[in-house]
C-alpha cells in the first residue's frame, strides 16, 4: 500500500473516532443532567425513556461540540397537555416547533427565558389567554406563528419591538383592538398574517412601508377606513388578502405598481369607484376577487388576460364583457349591470350562472344555444349591408316595432310579458300565464298522469315534463282538493313571491308558474339526482357521494342561506331546511328548494307565526316560543350537516350528546361507514364541517353562528389541521374546545 494512502486511511479513522467521542460526550448524563431532566419531566417522551439514551429521543437536536439541546421539533405529535417545559434548563434552545400537538392552556411566562430562540411555532393548538409580556425577551426571534388557537386580548405593544421578525402569523384567533403604528418597526417582515381575528380601526400607515413583505393577510376582521395609495410601495408583494372587512373608498391606482402580485382578494367590503386602469401591468396575477362591493364603471381596456380565477360578482359594473374573459378558468360576473351581447363561445367555457343577475345582457344569448353552422357576426354583417342598401327594410322595421309597442301598451297590467315561440319555449319567458305554455305542459304530462309523477311534497306533487323545445322541467302542482284551501294557496303564492325576488346559484330556479283555475303549478329547473335525502338513503348513490362532494354540498347550502339571511331585503327565512329540500343536479351540486313556508322577515315587527318545518330539524326554541328568526334555519342546517357526514339522520346522536356516554365517542366513529375514511386532502374540511355543525346545534339561539360567518369560514384559507380525526371527541366538538368559542351574543370563528 502506498504511504499516502495509509496516511489518508489513518486520518479518516482518527476523525471518525473523534466524532464518536464528541457524540458520546454530548450524551453524557453528567454533563447534560439539567436538560435531560427537563425533557423527561415534561412527560412528552414517556417516563420509560432512559436519559442515558436521550440522543435517540424523537425530535431532539443536540449540539455535539458543546453538549446542549438546540432544537425541539415535535410538530404534529399529539401531546394534549399544557406547555410545561422547564424552559430555564434549556437556555441554548434556538428552535421550538410544537405546531399541531393539541397543546392546551396559556403560554407560560417562563417562555421568555429562551433568549436565544429564533423559531417559535405554536400554531394549530388549543392555547388560550393573552400573549405573555415575557415574549419581549425573545429579541432574536425571526419566526413566530400562533395561528389557529384561541388567543385573546390585544397585541401587546412589546411585540412590535421584536424587529428581527421575518414571519409573523396570528391567523384564526380572537385577538382584538387596533393594529398599532409600531408595526412599522418590523422592517424585516416578509410574511404578515393577522387574518380572521377581531381587529378594528384603520390599517396603520406604517404598514405600507414594510417593503420586504411578500404575504399580507388582514382578512376577516373589522378593519375600516380606506386602502392607502402608498400600497404601491410594496413592490414584491405576492399575496394580498384584505377581504371580509369594512373597507371603504376606492381601489388605489398605485396598486398596479405591486408588480409581484399573484393573488388579490378585496371581496366583501364597501369599496366603490372603478377598477384601476393598467392592471395588465400585473403580469404575474392569477387570482382576483373583488366580489360583494360597490365597484362601478367598465372593465378597463387590456385587463389581465393571464388570470385563472376572476370573481367580480355583486357589484355595479357596466359596459360589455371583454371577449378575453371566456378563457379565465374560474369566472363569476353575476349580479352586475353588464350590457350588450355575450362573447361568442362563452357557453363553451362557462355556465349561465356566471352571468346571472345581469338584466341588460342580450337575452337572445342567455340560453347558451349550440353554435350555428355559420358565424353570428358574419350574419349580422350581412343584415347591416342589407339595411344600408335596401332602405325599405328599415322602414318596415319601424312599422313592426311600432306595432309591437302599440300591442304592448294594450296589454293589461295584470298580465305578464311573453316572448314565447309557437312551440311554447317556456325558458324564453318569465312568470308566463298563457294558454300555449299551459297546453304544452298538459300535453307533455298527459294531463298530469301519475306515470310522470316523481315525488309528493307538502302541498302538491312533482312531475317531470319534456317541453316541445326539448327542455326538461320539474312541475310542482297543487292538488285539486288543496287548491281550494286558503292556507295552501298562501303557501303556493308565497313560494312564487320569494323565488321571483331572489337569485342565487345554489337556490332552485323558478322558470314560471300558472295560476289557472283548473290547476296551479310552478315550473322549475329539473334536478336529475333528486333530493339529498334520497341519495343518502340509497347505498349505491350514497357511495358515489364521496367526502369531497359531501363537503361541497354543505358549502353550497351555507352560501345559499347566507345570501337569504344577509343579502336579501327583507331577510328571507326558509323555515324548513331538510335533506328532502336540498336537491342535486347531474353534477351532484346542491340547490335549496321548497320555499312554500319561507318567511320574509321584517326585523322591526313581531316575528311570531305558526310553527313550520319538519320534525327532527326544527329548532328547540320553537317548542316554547312562536318567534321565528334566522337562527331557526341555522339549527336546521346543523342537523343537515351532521346527516351528510353520518349518512343518516342524527336522531340518536342528538339525544345522547347531553349524556356522559358521548364523551368517549370520537369523530371518526360517526362518519358514514359506507365510504372509505377521509384522506389527508379532505380531513380539514370534515373537521371544520363537524365543528360548525355542533356550533349550529347550540340550544341557545344567540350562541349559534350567523350563516354569513359560516360562509366566510368555508372561504377562508386557514391552515389544514395536521391531526387525525380519531384525535377529536364529539364532546370536544360540542363544547367548541378546539376551534371556536362564544363571544358575546354571537359565536366567533
Amino acid at each position: 500500500m502506498a504511504p499516502s494512502v495509509s496516511i489518508s486511511v489513518c486520518i479518516v479513522v482518527v476523525v471518525a473516532w473523534a466524532t464518536f467521542i464528541l457524540y458520546v460526550a454530548a450524551c453524557d448524563l453528567s454533563s447534560l443532567e439539567p436538560e435531560a431532566k427537563a425533557l423527561q419531566e415534561s412527560g412528552w417522551w414517556g417516563a420509560h425513556n432512559n436519559p442515558s439514551s436521550r440522543c435517540n429521543w424523537y425530535g431532539i437536536t443536540w449540539n455535539a461540540g458543546h453538549g446542549y439541546v438546540t432544537e425541539i421539533d415535535l410538530a404534529n405529535v399529539h401531546l394534549g397537555t399544557s406547555l410545561k417545559l422547564n424552559f430555564s434548563s434549556l437556555p441554548n434552545l434556538v428552535r421550538l416547533d410544537l405546531r399541531g400537538t393539541a397543546l392546551q392552556g396559556s403560554i407560560p411566562l417562563e417562555i421568555g427565558m429562551l433568549s436565544k430562540l429564533t423559531y417559535l411555532d405554536l400554531s394549530n393548538n388549543n392555547l388560550t389567554g393573552g400573549l405573555p409580556h415575557s415574549l419581549t425577551n425573545l429579541t432574536q426571534l425571526e419566526w413566530f406563528d400562533i395561528s389557529s388557537n384561541q388567543i385573546t386580548g390585544p397585541i401587546p405593544a412589546f411585540l412590535w419591538l421584536l424587529n428581527n421578525l421575518t414571519y409573523l402569523a396570528m391567523h384564526g384567533n380572537q385577538i382584538n383592538g387596533f393594529i398599532s403604528q409600531k408595526l412599522g418597526n418590523l422592517t424585516n417582515l416578509v410574511h404578515l398574517d393577522l387574518g380572521h381575528n377581531n381587529f378594528v380601526g384603520p390599517i396603520p400607515s406604517s404598514l405600507w412601508h414594510l417593503t420586504n413583505l411578500t404575504h399580507l393577510d388582514i382578512s376577516g376582521n373589522q378593519i375600516n377606513g380606506s386602502i392607502s395609495i402608498e400600497i404601491g410601495n410594496l413592490k414584491i408583494l405576492s399575496h394580498l388578502y384584505l377581504d371580509a372587512n369594512n373597507l371603504i373608498g376606492t381601489i388605489p391606482t398605485r396598486l398596479t405598481e405591486c408588480n409581484g402580485l399573484q393573488e388579490l382578494l378585496l371581496s366583501h367590503n364597501y369599496l366603490k369607484g372603478s377598477i384601476p386602469p393598467y392592471m395588465s401591468r400585473l403580469s404575474l396575477l392569477k387570482s382576483i376577487n373583488f366580489s360583494h362591493n360597490f365597484i362601478s364603471g367598465q372593465i378597463p381596456f387590456g385587463f389581465i388576460t393571464s388570470l385563472t380565477l376572476l370573481d367580480l360578482s355583486y357589484n355595479n359594473l357596466t359596459g360589455p364583457i371583454p371577449f378575453t374573459f371566456i378563457y379565465v378558468e374560474k369566472l363569476n360576473l353575476s349580479y352586475n349591470s353588464f350590457k350588450g351581447q355575450i362573447p361568442d363561445n362563452y357557453g363553451v367555457y362557462h355556465t349561465p350562472d356566471t352571468l346571472m343577475g345581469n338584466k341588460y345582457l342580450d337575452a337572445d344569448t342567455m340560453d347558451f344555444p349550440p353554435p350555428l353552422p355559420f358565424s353570428p357576426s358574419r350574419n349580422r354583417s350581412i343584415v347591416s349591408k342589407i339595411k344600408l342598401f335596401v332602405p325599405i327594410i328599415i322602414f318596415l322595421g319601424f312599422l313592426v316595432l311600432g306595432g309591437l309597442l302599440f300591442r304592448k301598451c294594450k296589454v293589461k297590467k295584470t298580465q305578464f310579458e311573453s316572448r314565447e315561440t309557437k312551440n311554447g319555449n317556456l325558458f324564453s319567458i318569465w312568470n308566463y300565464d298563457g294558454h300555449i305554455a299551459y297546453e304544452d305542459i298538459i300535453e307533455a304530462t298527459e294531463d298530469f298522469d301519475i306515470k310522470y309523477c316523481i315525488g309528493t311534497g307538502g302541498y302538491g306533487s312533482v312531475y317531470k315534463a319534456e317541453l316541445p323545445c326539448g327542455k326538461v322541467v320539474a312541475l310542482k302542482k297543487l292538488h285539486h282538493s288543496e287548491s281550494e284551501n286558503p292556507n295552501f294557496d298562501v303557501s303556493f303564492r308565497n313560494e312564487v313571491k320569494v323565488l321571483t325576488e331572489i337569485r342565487h346559484r345554489n337556490i332552485i330556479k323558478l322558470h314560471g308558474f300558472c295560476l289557472h283555475k283548473r290547476c296551479m303549478f310552478l315550473v322549475y329547473e329539473y334536478m336529475e339526482r333528486g333530493s339529498l335525502f334520497y341519495v343518502l338513503n340509497n347505498d349505491v348513490e350514497a357511495t358515489e357521494l364521496d367526502w369531497r362532494k359531501r363537503v361541497n354540498i354543505i358549502k353550497d347550502t351555507t352560501h345559499a342561506l347566507s345570501y337569504m339571511h344577509h343579502e336579501c331585503i327583507p331577510t328571507i327565512i326558509h323555515r324548513d331546511i331538510t335533506s328532502n329540500n336540498i336537491l342535486l343536479n347531474s353534477k351532484l351540486e346542491a340547490f335549496v328548494s321548497d320555499f312554500g313556508t319561507a318567511k320574509l322577515l321584517d326585523h322591526d315587527s313581531s316575528n311570531q307565526t305558526l310553527v313550520a318545518g319538519t320534525y327532527g330539524y326544527i329548532a328547540p326554541e320553537l317548542a316554547y316560543t312562536m318567534k321565528v328568526t334566522e337562527k331557526c334555519d341555522v339549527y336546521s342546517f346543523g342537523v343537515v350537516a351532521l346527516e351528510i357526514l353520518m349518512g343518516r339522520h342524527p336522531t340518536e346522536l342528538l339525544t345522547s350528546l347531553s349524556s356522559l356516554s358521548s364523551q368517549n365517542v370520537m369523530l371518526h366513529e360517526i362518519l358514514d361507514q359506507r365510504l372509505p375514511p377521509p384522506n389527508h386532502l379532505v380531513v380539514h374540511d370534515i373537521f371544520l364541517v363537524a365543528t360548525i355543525a355542533f356550533a349550529c346545534l347550540q340550544t341557545k339561539p344567540k350562541s349559534r353562528p350567523e350563516m354569513k360567518s359560516v360562509s366566510q369560514e368555508f372561504l377562508s384559507r386557514k391552515k389544514p389541521i395536521a391531526k387525525p380525526l380519531h384525535a377529536f371527541s364529539l364532546w370536544q366538538l360540542r363544547n367548541q374546545e378546539l376551534y371556536m368559542v362564544g363571544s358575546g351574543d354571537e359565536t366567533q370563528f
